[in-house]
């Protein structure tokens, strides 16, 4: 069944892409919004993408509920909900940058058994079922073998809303920064994640993300080979307040450095770094 429902949604993700990248010359600023006081831009486009993505997934899988970025539909499934983030990338989006993506992932139960990232710029679909490994355009992919910490090459990006971590987090982009070849910030963590698991980069970290922007990116990564976890090396990386995923070789690195910074919920700047 996994292999159906997949091949069904690289081609609906590949559809939404293609839309996304037509409808993106014809944002104008008039048509942006912002969502409260934030820096979160959404456009008509990323709304649209969504009620495509979720109109199709109903059809495909009729009892399955949904977990979305916009809010299209609150339903729940008792066994399979979907994980929808529409436009990953929404500011790169509207300000011409080509660094965007869709992501969606299954969750069965409690497991994630499906994940499709697609880049609709550069036509790059990173898709991975659980047990199958991780593809890329039907590519098999796998992280990097990289095992030097000095020499890894490092993504995160910073977050909307650290509620008065802000010293510490950047604190904590320092330490980084300076133990390895160095950090990159694409502004979008879907693609972020994409990149480690086909070795592009050799780990990942944010603070504040929500379950659409790297449910999928987490199944990619584990079916790549690599390691997800949230900064204090446990399981709560999807629904909690931090994540870090690599090649699995410098996780015990990079932990030295997250776990200082705790799993987000203590709203302090002690210098914890």
């Amino acid at each position: 069944m996994h292999d159906h429902l997949l091949a069904s949604l690289i081609d609906i993700s590949q559809k939404v892409g293609k839309f996304l990248v037509k409808e993106q010359s014809l944002i104008k600023q008039s048509e942006i919004m912002f969502k409260g006081r934030s820096n979160d831009m959404v456009s008509r486009a990323d709304k649209e993408a969504e009620i495509q993505f979720v109109e199709f997934l109903e059809k495909l899988l009729p009892a399955s509920g949904f977990i979305a970025e916009e809010g299209t539909s609150n339903k729940r499934g008792d066994e399979f909900n979907w994980i929808i983030d529409p436009l990953d990338g929404t500011t790169n989006y509207l300000y011409g940058i080509p660094c965007f993506c869709t992501s969606v992932a299954l969750l069965q139960d409690d497991q994630l058994v499906l994940g499709v990232i697609y880049d609709p710029v550069h036509d790059e679909c990173f898709s991975a079922a659980l047990g199958r490994g991780a593809q890329l355009n039907s590519r098999r992919i796998s992280v990097s073998s990289q095992s030097e910490f000095s020499n890894s090459l490092v993504a995160t990006g910073f977050p909307y809303d650290i509620k008065g971590r802000q010293a510490d987090y950047m604190q904590l982009l320092a330490k980084v920064n300076s133990k390895t070849r160095g950090i990159r910030r694409l502004g979008s963590a879907a693609l972020d994640m994409a990149y480690v698991a086909c070795g592009r980069f050799d780990a990942f970290y944010e603070y504040g993300l929500k379950p659409w922007d790297c449910a999928a990116g987490a199944l990619i990564i584990k079916e790549a080979g690599g390691r997800v976890s949230d900064f204090l090396d446990g399981e709560n990386y999807v629904f909690g307040q931090t994540l870090l995923c690599d090649n699995g070789h410098i996780h015990s690195d990079m932990l030295q450095l997250t776990q200082r910074f705790g799993d987000g919920t203590n709203a302090t700047n002690s210098g914890m770094i």
